[in-house]
């Protein structure tokens, strides 16, 4: 801008003074041509009387710095020139003789062949007749401009040097308030008047585009506040697979420590299932996917995003599904351990009756028949209502309120009803610690109690000890621990032993007996009453069950 205002000044300056010069010249053309014109007149009146006096002799003797003189006939004949030109042709038809001769004198202008320029032609008539012209180089513009070169091209000089200098500093003056103006705060600057249309139409879009901004970086943060605590992962990419946007947990997911916005996504995972996801998206397909990474499962999900031209990109979906594949497999696992669980009693149940039926049994041993029968009927009661508190803790439908409990008292409970058990064994069972009492519903608490007991004697050796303890740390938090001088449990098998029928000994689960869900009804009972569980363990030496309230 600076330039061209700049450019539009001197140009201004160029053609004003253009015009000036002209205007002057033209001006001073015309006023020394008048002038000098009269003087001619004059020097011709003055040679006319001299003549008079003098004859031909007055004419030669005149300076040589005056201008041409003739001397005309009254028929046209040159009977005198200054120049000394002899043989000259008649003047009759010259303009201005003809005009002196008509009216007493005459003028006109033309080019001379004899002084080889424009000359301007004063005639006077003679009282004799004759005709006295006086000729001189007229007085042109090009003649001024020639005879004022030199000063004209100084004052030229002059003018454009301080033309440059005034235009330079009036630019910067004019643009100064305009390159300090805030576009931001455009009402707030002090400008020419003409600009206040401008100003004002930028004071609006100035307001418009704020909002627009702070709209856009409302749902900037949204989104980004939305996709940052998704666990799903989330990528959105270009056609030419260059990464857009992304949230954390595509990073965790895929197994990235960065990303940078602008580069291919491709970067982030070199899986095959990860590129045919990317590729096919863009290549215009819906495409959906298990991938297996570090261990775990993810299912992508891949979509086009269309536009009128056709695609412009895609959006990633990456989701977790490593808990539900184990949940699909743990449901797999537990209804073909409830099958099996079910069936066996069931057979036995069926055969003790199929040779009872049949007549086959003696009338001795329908007794011993009829006694397996009701334990088997009773094992299948005991593990249906097992299943059932599972489910029911699952869906946490407890029918039952919670309340206070005293830990203490289900752990005296627990004692007592297990030491018949315990005496077979030979196993010496104790209750150590306070009485404690935490919010839960009676009945799951004193069954979790009887599970942990129960396991504590079946998987201890001839002789051991069952000790459960009661207590509360200074922090307020309760414990209830049962610990035995067992079999202990193997490293491998210690985060399983809380699943569903899971045994660590499944050679002897027929001899030790029980439903094989002990332990899961302690863990479910836990969480939902908002417990944990710590399980600490050594092979020969015991285990040490902990839940904390």
């Amino acid at each position: 801008m600076t330039r061209r205002v700049f450019l539009s000044i001197m140009t201004a300056a160029g053609v004003s003074l253009l015009a000036a010069m002209l205007l002057i010249l033209g001006m001073l053309q015309s006023a020394y041509t008048q002038r000098y014109r009269q003087q001619l007149r004059d020097e011709a009146a003055y040679a006319a009387a001299g003549l008079e006096t003098g004859g031909t002799a007055f004419l030669a003797a005149l300076p040589a710095g005056s201008g041409r003189i003739t001397l005309i006939g009254a028929d046209g004949t040159v009977l005198y020139d200054s120049t000394g030109t002899q043989d000259m042709e008649n003047h009759s038809g010259r303009q201005e003789v003809q005009q002196a001769l008509a009216s007493g004198t005459g003028e006109s202008s033309r080019y001379s062949a004899t002084m080889g320029e424009r000359t301007y032609n004063y005639a006077l008539r003679l009282e004799d007749g004759r005709v006295l012209r006086v000729s001189a180089a007229d007085f042109t513009l090009p003649e001024v401009l020639r005879s004022l070169a030199k000063p004209l091209l100084l004052i030229a000089v002059i003018v454009v040097l301080l033309s440059l200098f005034l235009a330079l500093k009036l630019t910067r003056s004019i643009v100064r308030p305009i390159n300090q103006l805030d576009p931001e705060h455009p009402d707030k600057a002090e400008i020419y008047p003409e600009l206040s249309p401008l100003l004002d139409r930028l004071s609006s879009q100035s307001g418009q585009i704020d909002e627009q901004i702070r709209e856009l970086r409302r749902k900037q943060q949204e989104f980004a506040a939305i996709t940052e605590n998704m666990q799903e992962g989330f990528l959105i990419l270009d056609r030419d697979t260059n990464l857009l946007s992304y949230n954390t947990s595509a990073l965790r997911l895929l197994g990235a420590d960065d990303a940078v916005l602008g580069q291919s996504v491709l970067g982030l995972n070199s899986g095959s299932s990860f590129r045919d996801a990317v590729e096919r998206s863009i290549a215009g397909e819906h495409y959906q996917r298990t991938m297996h990474h570090d261990g775990r499962y993810y299912q992508l999900i891949a979509n086009p995003v269309h536009q009128e031209d056709g695609i412009i990109g895609a959006v990633l979906i990456i989701l977790d599904v490593t808990e539900k594949d184990q949940r699909e497999n743990q449901r797999r696992e537990f209804t073909a351990n409830v099958s099996h669980e079910l069936k066996t009693p069931l057979t036995s149940i069926s055969g003790f009756a199929e040779i009872i039926m049949s007549g086959l049994a003696r009338p001795e041993d329908i007794t011993h028949f009829a006694t397996n029968i009701y334990a088997e009927a009773q094992r299948l009661i005991t593990l249906v209502g097992d299943i059932i508190k599972l489910s029911q803790m699952d869906e946490n439908s407890i029918p039952v309120e919670k309340e206070p409990v005293d830990l203490r008292e289900i752990a005296d409970f627990a004692c007592e009803r297990l030491s018949q058990a315990a005496a077979k064994k030979h196993i010496t069972m104790a209750v150590h610690g306070s009485r404690e009492t935490v919010s839960g519903v009676h009945q799951i608490l004193e069954e979790m109690v009887l599970n942990l007991c129960d396991n504590a004697i079946k998987y201890n050796v001839e002789g051991g000890r069952v000790d459960i303890t009661v207590s509360r740390d200074p922090r307020g938090a309760v414990f209830l621990s049962v610990a035995d001088t067992g079999i202990g449990i193997p490293q491998s098998d210690r985060e399983r032993v809380f699943e569903r029928f899971y045994r660590v000994d499944k050679s002897h689960s027929k001899e030790i007996g029980g439903t094989g869900l002990g332990l899961s009804i302690v863990k479910h009972g836990a969480a939902y009453h908002g417990a944990t569980l710590s399980l600490e363990s050594e092979l020969d030496k015991g285990t040490v069950i902990t839940m904390t309230f």
